[in-house]
């Protein structure tokens, strides 16, 4: 569910018009519904609870929506938040996430960055490699600290709706195998910088069936078992995220209920554990839309129609880099027969294209359209290709809104450059 509906004859977000979002900050905007945020997180708390996993960290993965306005209001519902970089912890901090409630995960963590995470008391950090374990340990032992930490295990499980978005398998770059786990968790429960408290896992993204994350997590309890059948303390599984958003096109993902009753069932009899969780896509996608302005309608002899919008592949990278299909909406619509589109920015790609061949209803030049489930990955992965500026962002909640990141001036953008010494 989101509260992206029309009310009066066009799409407003809650109880605020996207139309006098557009009017007052301009277009391409970013819009989140407060709303929609904390519903997603609360369903998916209430649903872990009521399958017995009370003590369960939902740690919203930073990655997908890095907005500190977002993390906050997330932060202010209870969330925890699972982190790749220093730039992450800090925006978590920054939110008013404790970090006794952030997870420090990623591949090639930094010694800066390390030493920032053990100084600022993050929960637990998750170990990737046996050279990371290494290090780790070598910059908390030279703090005077020991550092919570689990292995992350790669369980060799297939999932995710896209190849650049399936983490799991062999030949993915992230975690270790389960024999190297064993051996590592082992390892590190020797060494005097780090203390091992659990095992990780995450197998990919937008995930719409239960089966490949059941055959992932059982592989994950058998793994606690053999731990603790040698002697070693295991306190903390984390299952990762994964479970997908509805994108209009895509099979419907298994509701919250489904997923926690399935992590109940294949965990069922294993004591002593506390669960966590790193959900961003299902919590934030319908929670956002990228509104855009038509530009103009180029209409070709041969009877291809190109809808030219004032958003780019910059603005929304996913259907150039991932093949994304986002449903797109008239803000306004207007009665008539649907017509077929082309709906392409103003970059200077071909593949700064949205979609081909997309019915919509008619559509002119000043409409305003707003492409749905962009609230994960889409400000996150925007850029200024083509020197244009940072799309701005705003947060609803109720009647009210707020600009939570300012589209930035042409002033501002050059600021950040210098001419070399040696040039006049």
């Amino acid at each position: 569910m989101n509260h992206f509906e029309l009310s009066g004859g066009e799409l407003a977000c809650e109880d605020v018009p996207l139309s006098a979002i557009a009017e007052a900050v301009g277009t391409p905007v970013y819009v989140y519904s407060s709303a929609t945020l904390v519903r997603h997180f609360t369903v998916l708390r209430d649903a872990l609870m009521a399958a017995g996993l009370q003590d369960s960290l939902i740690a919203f993965a930073v990655k997908a929506n890095p907005n500190v306005a977002v993390l906050r209001t997330l932060a202010e519902a209870g969330a925890g938040a699972d982190v790749v970089s220093e730039g992450e912890i800090r925006r978590a901090l920054a939110a008013g996430v404790p970090a006794s409630r952030i997870v420090f995960s990623g591949v090639g963590k930094t010694r800066g960055e390390i030493e920032f995470a053990l100084t600022a008391g993050v929960a637990e950090i998750n170990l990737e490699s046996e050279p990371e374990l290494r290090l780790v340990n070598e910059v908390a032992h030279a703090l005077g600290k020991r550092a919570a930490v689990a292995i992350r295990v790669n369980p060799d499980v297939e999932a995710g709706g896209h190849a650049k978005i399936s983490t799991g398998k062999a030949e993915n770059k992230f975690g270790v195998s389960l024999a190297e786990a064993e051996r590592l968790y082992a390892n590190a429960a020797n060494l005097p910088g780090v203390r091992p408290v659990g095992v990780a896992c995450h197998i990919g993204s937008q995930i719409t069936d239960l089966a490949p994350l059941e055959a992932a997590f059982g592989k994950m309890r058998a793994l606690v078992e053999r731990l603790r059948a040698e002697g070693l303390s295991v306190e903390r599984l984390d299952l990762g995220g994964g479970l997908g958003a509805p994108y209009f096109n895509t099979p419907t993902p298994p509701e919250p209920s489904a997923y926690a009753a399935m992590i109940a069932r294949v965990m069922t009899g294993l004591g002593g554990l506390q669960f966590a969780f790193e959900p961003g896509r299902m919590i934030a996608a319908n929670a956002g839309v990228l509104v855009a302005r038509v530009q103009h309608v180029h209409a070709r002899p041969e009877g291809r129609r190109f809808l030219v919008l004032d958003a780019a592949m910059n603005d929304l990278l996913r259907p150039a880099m991932y093949d994304a299909y986002h449903d797109i909406r008239p803000v306004k619509p207007r009665a008539g027969e649907p017509i077929a589109y082309d709906v392409v920015g103003p970059i200077c790609e071909t593949g700064d294209t949205f979609t081909r061949d997309r019915l919509l209803p008619p559509l002119q030049a000043g409409d305003l359209v707003a492409f749905m489930t962009a609230g994960a990955y889409g400000a996150a992965m925007s850029s200024e290709y083509n020197s244009r500026l940072l799309v701005p962002e705003v947060l609803v909640k109720g009647g009210r809104y707020a600009v939570v990141r300012p589209r930035p001036s042409y002033d501002d953008m050059l600021a950040r450059e210098q001419a070399a010494p040696w040039q006049a």
